[in-house]
């Protein structure tokens, strides 16, 4: 398509955009007596209108029904979680009986690595990428450190990083292939991002899973910034487990519930650890109280504690928002928004002397998905205040980075052009 950098143009992008009747289910701050254009979604997501509505059908349900609301409720509370099973499989890629939601992210990746970090002392090593999420990286770190003292292996060699070569923003595929193989038969666990959150670069999950479990290692997957966002096929590709956030993409308030996978080869393999609890007891005993677990043969068989039905109500919600739309849908109005916004910063770029925009996000759209990351060379943290006190709410990230996420559910191609416009005069002051 070949854009144009005007207001004209990017409102008939809206009026083209079959999504763009979303954007009135959302509520957005204000700045200025005017709606935000929100760039990070890709941290929290906006609160949709029906979050509220599903939140107050709970409460009337504990005030009116109190413990019976377990059972008697109009959607009982001791199955609620089931209700995500089937719109959760759709967006992660997977059998509805893979999935569950539990916990919250770090937590639930803690509980499965119980299960796929079983080290040994010559088969200790895990592979992840240079600069994950530091909560990953402390995970990894604790996690080894548990091991080493009873195993005995040195916990310094355990964490292989994937580094970026010299002068280049991403990871190469092949790199993290030939980090694979050289590491061989000490992989134990490969243990990476999706999308990585501060470039943006999407990994090519298929082909890294094959890898590692060619060397006889478990692979999994920490999609936060992925699931909601891209095209995932989970079970197709064999994924031995992963595990996501629902508050950015998918919208489900603050530091909210998780969302898990585990493939259903693993469901029935008891040599498994595990920690146990009694909402993973098989189902049909559970209120049978025994004394001895007796695992659920799906990926509830991993929940611990019942689910928090207050904190899950506004993520079924919005997966029920997903479940009406469909990936397909928001996979298409996401690449053709992100090359608007890519064109929009190339143009603001090229208009103003003295001013240079590298975006370390990939340019090919298969690498990538909602958000560019964009180094602002020649501009200092003073530019990320003036877009915010101009209501563009978006991300800085040391030393010099901002990331912009155009979410095709909430963001319009106008939001673009305005974003460009306002970005303009932020630099020529």
């Amino acid at each position: 398509m070949n854009f144009q950098n005007t207001r004209e143009f990017a409102q008939e992008l809206d009026r083209q955009d079959e999504l763009a009747k979303y954007r009135e289910e959302f509520i957005f701050p204000q700045v200025n007596g005017k709606n935000v254009i929100y760039f990070t979604g890709n941290s929290l997501g906006l609160q949709s209108k029906a979050a509220k509505k599903y939140v107050e059908e709970v409460m009337q349900d504990w005030g009116n029904l109190a413990v019976e609301g377990h059972f008697y409720a109009d959607k009982p509370w001791w199955d609620y979680q089931e209700r995500f099973c089937q719109p959760l499989s759709e967006i992660v890629g997977a059998k509805p009986t893979e999935v569950g939601v539990m916990n919250t992210l770090t937590v639930n990746l803690h509980l499965l690595m119980v299960s796929f970090y079983q080290p040994s002392s010559k088969k200790f090593k895990i592979i992840c990428e240079e600069k994950a999420f530091p909560s990953d990286q402390y995970m990894f770190q604790s996690q080894v450190a548990f091991h080493a003292k009873s195993i005995g292996f040195d916990p310094k060699e355990a964490i292989v990083e994937i580094k970026r070569r010299e002068g280049e923003h991403n990871i190469r595929l092949e790199d993290v292939l030939s980090k694979i193989e050289e590491v061989g038969e000490e992989l134990a666990l490969v243990l990476i991002g999706g999308v990585n959150y501060y470039t943006g670069q999407v990994f090519d999950m298929k082909t890294i899973t094959e890898a590692g479990h060619k060397v006889g290692a478990f692979v999994g997957w920490d999609l936060a910034h992925a699931a909601g966002n891209i095209e995932l096929k989970l079970h197709d590709w064999n994924v031995d487990f992963a595990a996501w956030c629902s508050y950015k993409y998918m919208n489900s308030g603050p530091g909210n519930a998780s969302g898990y996978f585990i493939h259903e080869k693993h469901h029935n393999d008891t040599t498994l650890s595990r920690f146990a609890g009694w909402w993973g007891h098989n189902k049909e005993r559970r209120f049978l109280m025994e004394p001895n677990f007796d695992p659920a043969r799906s990926a509830d068989g991993w929940q611990i504690s019942n689910l928090p039905v207050l904190t899950l109500a506004p993520y079924l919600a919005s997966v029920h928002m997903f479940a009406a739309i469909g990936m397909p849908k928001l996979i298409k109005k996401r690449d053709l928004i992100t090359s608007y916004l890519e064109f929009i910063l190339h143009e603001i770029d090229a208009e103003i002397e003295g001013t240079e925009f590298e975006i370390i996000t990939p340019s090919n759209p298969n690498e990538r998905a909602c958000q560019l990351s964009v180094y602002l060379h020649g501009q200092g943290r003073a530019l990320f205040e003036y877009l915010m006190k101009n209501g563009v709410i978006t991300d800085w990230r040391e030393p010099n980075v901002i990331r912009l996420a155009p979410v095709p559910l909430y963001s319009s191609f106008e939001d673009m052009y305005e974003f460009g416009q306002i970005l303009k005069k932020g630099i020529l002051g």
